[in-house]
């Protein structure tokens, strides 16, 4: 399992309207093969800052979405209300034990 960070700055004035979005493709989302699980959140002290967590099987099953034709539906549902580009990166957990 790996987890998906993505980080996105979104225009001051244009967190509803992000949220809305979000809410309207995350569909396109949840139906990708090897997705597990997803959340977004939203900063306190940074409203205008929203945080994607996504856990996938495999960091090929989320290769796969973003070349798939999904990608364009949900790029095109909260790509409009970027501030700039989102920083997108994989964790993986730190075993307790070695």
């Amino acid at each position: 399992m790996v987890l998906e960070v993505a980080e996105f700055d979104v225009r001051p004035g244009a967190e509803a309207a992000f949220a809305a979005g979000y809410r309207s493709v995350v569909g396109v989302l949840t139906d990708s093969p090897g997705l597990l699980s997803v959340r977004m959140t939203q900063g306190i002290e940074t409203p205008t800052r929203f945080v994607l967590l996504a856990e996938w099987e495999s960091v090929e099953h989320h290769q796969a979405f973003r070349d798939s034709d999904r990608f364009a539906v949900w790029r095109g549902g909260i790509g409009q209300y970027f501030a700039g580009p989102p920083q997108v990166e994989h964790v993986a957990d730190v075993p307790v034990i070695p």
